[in-house]
């Protein structure tokens, strides 16, 4: 039906209004991309890249890698051990299965530099994560910007490539969520349970965000102001969706593929494992005598005296959490990816006393967006190649050892330094078995841990162990001390040594298994 002359003409005049809106829509979308508080994320995004071009790869990557890539072919995940002699066969599930088939899809789609993409996306979005919680938390861009750049050293810490990383970003991304939900924002405390079915099957970590989930809970459930403590109640709305997002997150944990077992495995090590605890590096207590160690305590310390000196108010749930994290990171250097996240909203609060708010009028849009592209150019331009990342795994695990145990034929069983056990692992020719790697709680259960502890202090048993294992050959670290008494000992002859590695086969030997 044809429009009539007034219709006509009252269209006509919609368009340009409608047009108009359009371009403000855009315009306000292009303000918010090229804005000062975007150009911050921007500065904390080429730290964390700048950060990850020295391509920390934790020695577990590799058998993460390898379970990954297992399941992605054979679509089975492992019940026992695969990948070792001296514990083979014994009950070990890939509890940190999402993580390492996340791991093994980027390596199909680009090896080394997809890794090093991979590792620059994750330590980015981490990063910038903490930059958000410290900006809702105080509604300051600025101060959270300087919490999380005032944190990012304890924070990259723990940015190392391993499934690690993922549970680090979860931890930081339901904070997040719940304290959007303290600010009235409900829709995303629905996202809560799905976070942690990704999580529980991704990273044992899973346990500390549903222990945060029932801390905000509880901590509402009364109210009261004590000194600088005070406790809000929550509204019966509230409590109730919170205490629903509470029961999912838990019943969500037993969907995995091995059932309840993932359940189990943070009780397990933190009950059952005192040699792997007593031994391996991130297990130890807070290095205070180094720099990581002497800038957390300068963070606390600094926080405890602003607090003594201004006595700002906070949260029960938030001091609560904070306080745990801090005691957490002290007994185990591990946990700073538990001390930042829970950290970053109190200082950026503290911080917000002395940080004028973000003046959208007074913003620079022309020159944030110069600037936030110089940055990305930067960025692309210096991330590392190839030929540097190969370079850099050479430096650090044992390429050229490897090469050569494959090519010649070395006697077995094989003796290897716990930190090359991973990526014997991934890169060992087939049917070669390691005598550990970073699979702690499977080799402390079978009794290796102990023995690799006494051979590594070279305690009066060592050379005892290495015979009863029947270990006819040792791939080591070329400066510590086992290879120093194999130098020296008559029936151990060295058949190999570059800048990484040293192999010592016995004189003895057989044929290699």
């Amino acid at each position: 039906m044809p429009l009539t002359e007034q219709e006509a003409s009252a269209a006509a005049s919609m368009k340009p209004e409608i047009f108009a809106t359009q371009r403000s829509e855009r315009a306000t979308l292009l303000q918010q991309i090229f804005s000062f508080p975007a150009l911050l994320g921007a500065v904390l995004v080429a730290a964390a890249a700048t950060s990850a071009r020295a391509f920390s790869l934790d020695p577990d990557v590799w058998w993460h890698l390898k379970s990954g890539e297992a399941i992605l072919t054979t679509h089975h995940w492992p019940t026992a051990d695969p990948y070792s002699f001296t514990v083979a066969g014994q009950y070990w599930l890939s509890y940190e299965w999402l993580g390492d088939v996340m791991l093994a899809t980027a390596w199909r789609m680009g090896g080394l530099v997809a890794f090093g993409l991979l590792l620059t996306i994750l330590s980015g979005a981490i990063i910038l994560a903490l930059y958000a919680l410290g900006t809702m938390r105080s509604r300051n861009s600025k101060a959270g910007f300087v919490a999380a750049a005032m944190l990012f050293v304890p924070a990259a810490a723990s940015f190392n490539l391993r499934p690690q990383m993922l549970g680090y970003l979860f931890i930081v991304l339901t904070l997040i969520i719940l304290e959007r939900f303290r600010m009235g924002k409900r829709a995303a405390v629905w996202l809560l349970p799905a976070l942690m079915l990704v999580w529980i099957n991704a990273h044992g970590s899973w346990i500390i965000g549903l222990g945060t989930i029932a801390v905000y809970l509880a901590c509402g459930l009364v109210e009261f102001r004590v000194g600088a403590i005070e406790a809000r109640r929550w509204n019966g709305p509230d409590r109730l969706s919170l205490s629903i997002v509470l029961a999912l997150s838990t019943v969500v944990t037993l969907i995995t593929p091995y059932g309840a077992g993932l359940a189990k495995y943070p009780f397990e090590v933190a009950s059952s494992l005192p040699i792997s605890i007593g031994n391996i590096q991130e297990w130890q207590p807070m290095p205070f005598d180094t720099s990581l160690g002497k800038v957390f305590l300068f963070l606390f310390l600094g926080f405890v005296l602003l607090q003594v000196t201004f006595q700002f108010t906070w949260r029960l749930e938030e001091l609560g959490l904070f306080l745990f994290a801090t005691t957490m990171a002290c007994i185990h250097v591990r946990f700073l990816m538990l001390f930042v996240p829970f950290f970053v909203p109190l200082l950026a609060v503290t911080l917000a006393r002395w940080l004028p708010t973000y003046q959208r009028a007074k913003d620079k849009y022309l020159l944030n967006a110069v600037l936030m592209l110089a940055i990305l150019a930067i960025v692309v331009r210096y991330f590392p190649t190839k030929a540097s990342l190969e370079r850099t795994i050479e430096g650090k695990f044992p390429v050229g050892a490897v090469a050569y145990l494959n090519d010649h034929s070395v006697p077995g069983p094989m003796y290897n330094a716990y930190f090359f056990g991973g990526y014997l692992v991934w890169s060992w020719a087939p049917g070669r078995k390691v005598f550990i790697d970073g699979r702690s709680e499977l080799y402390e259960r079978g009794g290796v841990i102990g023995d690799v502890v006494n051979v590594m202090d070279i305690r009066p048993d060592a050379l005892a162990i290495l015979k009863k294992y029947g270990v006819q050959s040792c791939l080591l670290l070329r400066d510590e001390p086992l290879a120093t008494v194999l130098a020296a000992m008559p029936d151990w002859k060295q058949e190999y040594e570059d800048q990484t590695s040293i192999l010592f086969v016995r004189r003895s030997a057989g044929n290699a298994d």
